[in-house]
């Protein structure tokens, strides 16, 4: 018995439109048709070759022979009480990654994964406890965005508003593709067309990448994952500050707002009895007058592993206060899908997610 060797397709998506224009003319095909599969691609969210209709029989079978389209797919959802509806995405190689759509009178939103896991082992989130198994590429982020645009319409008749890259992972340790799925989202040809002032890439503070963003003219929004005023509290919860300090956070956000002109958002998780002093106000206050900026305070959701809980009111609102009578543009934010462990701070697979002892 001869043993034929196994053949990988690879991905379509990973081509650039000049190598997809230089295997088809190889082929006998016509050079414009390499734009019309991109569009079938990233415009129309092709998950097969079949649907290419405006293709010839014998075009899409030279592609299906050649490539194959890597679709993400829904395997669970969940929808709580709230309205928030979460998603187990598998990918093409069985792992699984969580998004979240997340539905308000005013917009919806879309808050999606950059990494399988996690290696920044954040004390107070689930993703945190999971290990990092790989990146993302450019069409796995992609592809949640897609669908949970069309979950939007499905569910409640709307369509997506806003993205956020606060999932699972990284933004920033997953740089390249990070990038290229925001180019992707925001180009009016060839992609969803929507507006890079609706996206928003959340770090928890890798400075030298904060500085690359905006060198590279990165266009979306950012956040910084802060949580703490200090760095001595924030290298107890952050164990990334001991490298990316707050002095350096600093110089590295100065940069950032020098060359692009942006502010920055503040997303600040109130811990009870950790963060939610006056004092940690105070020196929450100092760090605010970097560039300018705003500041979400982010109800906390208890996880297993972690022994942290949600800031009572009556910090809450003090701590709130001190801020805003001092000219500091501040929310808070009310965590949305608690009930199925869709919230800041809960998402984790199965496959990955910590087990109470």
């Amino acid at each position: 018995m001869i043993t034929l060797p196994i053949v990988t397709k690879r991905d379509i998506r990973k081509l650039t439109l000049d190598e997809l224009k230089t295997f088809l003319v190889e082929h006998g095909e016509k050079p414009f048709r390499a734009k019309q599969v991109m569009e079938w691609l990233w415009r129309n969210v092709a998950t097969s070759f079949a649907e290419m209709n405006n293709l010839s029989l014998s075009t899409r079978e030279l592609l299906a022979a050649h490539f194959s389209i890597n679709a993400v797919q829904i395997q669970k959802q969940q929808q709580s009480t709230d309205g928030t509806i979460k998603y187990a995405f598998r990918l093409h190689d069985g792992h699984l990654v969580e998004g979240v759509l997340i539905p308000k009178d005013d917009r919806m939103t879309a808050c999606i994964s950059s990494q399988v896991g996690c290696s920044l082992t954040c004390k107070f989130c689930a993703t945190g406890y999971m290990e990092r198994k790989r990146n993302l590429d450019t069409a796995e982020i992609f592809d949640q965005v897609a669908i949970i645009a069309q979950q939007a319409e499905e569910h409640f008749g709307k369509p997506l508003t806003n993205i956020v890259y606060m999932g699972m992972g990284e933004p920033l340790l997953n740089y390249a593709n990070v990038l290229k799925s925001v180019e992707r989202i925001t180009d009016n040809k060839e992609g969803l067309g929507m507006a890079a002032r609706r996206l928003t890439v959340s770090t928890a503070g890798i400075s030298k990448m904060i500085k690359k963003l905006a060198d590279d003219g990165f266009k979306a929004n950012l956040a910084l994952s802060l949580h703490a005023p200090t760095d001595e509290k924030r290298n107890t919860i952050m164990p990334i500050n001991e490298s990316n300090s707050l002095p350096v956070l600093k110089e590295a956000l100065q940069h950032y707002h020098q060359v692009t002109g942006r502010m920055v958002t503040y997303e600040y998780i109130v811990f009870d009895n950790f963060n939610d002093s006056i004092e940690d106000a105070k020196a929450l206050l100092e760090i605010t007058k970097w560039i300018p900026c705003k500041v979400n305070l982010i109800e906390y959701n208890p996880i297993a592993p972690a022994a942290y809980l949600n800031a009572q009111e009556d910090r809450l609102v003090p701590f709130m206060k001190y801020l805003a009578d001092r000219g500091v543009q501040v929310n808070v934010r009310r965590s949305r899908g608690k009930d199925i462990d869709a919230a800041c701070g809960q998402l984790a697979t199965k496959e990955g997610q910590p087990q109470p002892a």
